[in-house]
């Protein structure tokens, strides 16, 4: 069974997330596209690409400074969730998903109780009268702390499907708005930059809203 999940052919059988009851760890319960980000200690093979609902990153250390990796963003072209690539150990992963508002997105940490990670949503600007390249990332970012016991998903949708701009910025007088959206014109080459610091697994679900 494919592990892609189409929102537009879900429509039909989804309940509204909002309407869900919350399960046990704190999501809501029904049909969802479950994404793991998983720390690794030694990298993986080069070629890793494929459908998929698995992301391999650096572990790090639960001490010092953070190893960086690059889930680049695309939008689907059927309404879909999909790795398009695995190995995000080379420092760069990629992931497909729909244009959000249809869509909530919740996470969790797991794994080994100590680490810790940080995920924000980044896109390039071009300045349009400099046409200098910056990579900006939103100042609304999500940390993730395994700690010990159970863990619990909480609502991140803001974080991974928004950029908040800095007031009075290049950025935010170009895209005349202080948040934009994935995908939004004025930005471009949209990512989330994951930040680990030996967290072993982070789940991200996705529930039709």
């Amino acid at each position: 069974m494919s592990t892609r999940f189409c929102v537009a052919a879900a429509l039909a059988v989804m309940v509204p997330a909002g309407l869900y009851g919350q399960t046990g760890n704190g999501a809501p319960s029904g049909p969802h596209f479950n994404l793991n980000i998983i720390g690794v200690s030694h990298d993986k093979s080069p070629n890793m690409n494929g459908s998929g609902n698995v992301i391999f990153v650096d572990l790090g250390t639960k001490t010092g400074d953070a190893v960086t990796t690059k889930i680049l963003l695309s939008q689907s072209a059927d309404g879909s969730f999909e790795v398009l690539d695995k190995n995000g150990t080379d420092g760069e992963a990629s992931f497909a998903l729909p244009v959000p508002g249809t869509y909530t997105v919740w996470a969790r940490a797991l794994g080994t109780p100590g680490g810790q990670s940080k995920i924000a949503t980044c896109a390039t600007f071009i300045d349009p009268t400099t046409g200098a390249a910056t990579l900006l990332c939103s100042t609304d970012n999500e940390v993730f702390v395994r700690g010990t016991g159970k863990s619990s998903f909480r609502n991140v949708t803001n974080a991974l499907t928004t950029i908040t701009l800095v007031a009075g910025s290049p950025a935010e007088l170009a895209c005349g708005t202080p948040t934009v959206s994935l995908f939004a014109t004025c930005l471009q080459d949209f990512l989330w930059q994951y930040d680990n610091n030996g967290l072993k697994l982070l789940q991200i679900r996705f529930y039709q809203s």
